[in-house]
């Protein structure tokens, strides 16, 4: 990696390392160390992920035209201060205010660190940047959840305090560090963004939705968070205790697992994908997690010990691990390589809306599923997972054989856009491809 992905990356590392400390501990900080209660906990958990969706359908527009990097700047300092706000709130409307405020700045900042990633890569280098990035977010989160688990003290609400203090100073550190790149300029920067490609305007929207492999991108993105991430923390916690009879304490472990799994497997399993096809890499992430829902069927409704039980549910979670590790090198570069030049950020940000959209519908239906109907549950999720490999399968049916494929480049190239959608493709120049 260059000089900028780097600190691109360790910025991103760092905020993650942050929300790792907080994140974990938000319900029981608001609902018994605030003595606010169990109904006020939920309500911040759900303003925290509404307050996404209230701002990323703006999001997109703000970056391409004034580029990643001021956004990421002004989204860190908002973040920075909703996390302060909330170390110190002991009323529920600051909690729920700081909250909404923080939420807001941690949504802005995925997409502005995608298009950062994406403008300082080119097509051979985006795949090992994307996997890179997820893998040092996701080991920061598992560090700073275990360093956080020492500090934090139910009966010292200072220690929690402490936390988000912490956090704080890590959205600052990450805007910091982005602060020293220097983005390499865009043709669509140069020109101006407001004359290019319909990326400022309602036009933007309504190219975006115009381009079917974008939208079936999205689509796709949904189901695969819905069926995995929607239900981490939600459904398949809640069929784990009930059905399958496990202690809580071992959901930590069965977290514990699905981390492991990125960090060990990421770079071996990059090897073998990137020179692969992406749908079919999705399509097999479909299969593996169809796979794990019967490893935790049989975990809730096989009857077997309560050992064999217990190894079943941990090793669904380490299954969604390996997926999750095939999945980080393919569809982020996939939305980044779909996008024209001048609507990098939009795609972003759309795709990170359809993301967060199911990590609200997610827990919703699942958690009751997975409290009460066991047996449907399971089979409802057998079916998504299934899913996912029936829609990546027919998304690249739509892709150039370069976006499937980046390996097929002969030279690496700068050029975002391979392809433009449909609406604009006839009034647009033709972009250069590495393609001969």
């Amino acid at each position: 990696m260059g000089a900028a992905l780097r600190r691109i990356q360790l910025g991103s590392a760092l905020s993650a390392f942050g929300l790792g400390f907080t994140v974990p501990y938000l319900y029981v900080y608001v609902a018994q160390v605030r003595d606010l209660g169990a109904g006020t906990a939920g309500v911040v958990l759900a303003v925290f992920a509404m307050a996404a969706l209230a701002v990323l359908p703006f999001t997109g527009r703000v970056i391409d035209r004034r580029g990643p990097l001021p956004v990421l700047l002004v989204a860190s300092v908002v973040a920075s201060l909703g996390a302060v706000a909330l170390g110190f709130s002991s009323q529920v409307t600051a909690a729920v205010l700081s909250a909404a405020v923080l939420g807001a700045g941690t949504a802005v900042m995925q997409p502005a660190l995608a298009t950062m990633l994406v403008r300082c890569s080119d097509t051979g280098t985006r795949t090992r940047a994307f996997a890179m990035q997820f893998f040092l977010q996701n080991l920061g989160l598992g560090i700073g959840g275990l360093v956080g688990g020492q500090i934090v003290d139910t009966e010292r609400p200072a220690s929690f305090t402490l936390l988000f203090l912490i956090e704080a100073v890590m959205f600052l550190v990450l805007g910091a560090i982005t602060a020293t790149v220097r983005m390499p300029r865009t043709p669509a920067a140069a020109a101006g963004v407001s004359g290019a490609g319909g990326g400022a305007g309602g036009g933007g929207m309504r190219a975006l939705l115009s381009h079917r492999a974008m939208v079936q991108l999205c689509v796709l993105g949904f189901v695969v968070f819905f069926a995995c991430y929607g239900q981490f923390e939600s459904g398949l916690a809640a069929y784990g205790t009930e059905a399958a009879g496990i202690e809580p304490s071992t959901l930590g472990i069965a977290l514990a697992a699905n981390t492991a799994v990125i960090v060990v497997a990421q770079f071996v399993v990059l090897r073998l994908v990137e020179r692969r096809r992406r749908s079919r890499v999705i399509a097999a992430v479909g299969l593996i997690w169809a796979f794990a829902w019967i490893v935790a069927g049989y975990a809730g409704l096989g009857h077997g010990s309560q050992t064999m039980a217990t190894a079943a549910m941990i090793s669904t979670y380490a299954l969604f691990g390996l997926g999750e590790s095939m999945l980080s090198p393919t569809v982020a570069p996939l939305v980044a390589d779909l996008a024209p030049e001048s609507m990098v950020g939009q795609y972003n940000s759309a795709f990170a809306l359809c993301k967060q959209l199911a990590l609200a519908v997610g827990p919703a239906v699942g958690g009751p599923m997975g409290a009460s109907l066991h047996g449907p549950y399971i089979v409802t999720f057998v079916l998504f997972s299934l899913g996912i490999t029936v829609l990546a399968l027919r998304l690249g049916r739509r892709l150039t054989p370069v976006q499937d494929q980046p390996s097929l480049a002969a030279v690496p190239s700068r050029v975002v856009a391979v392809s433009l959608p449909e609406s604009a493709a006839a009034e647009a120049p033709v972009p250069v491809t590495a393609v001969h």
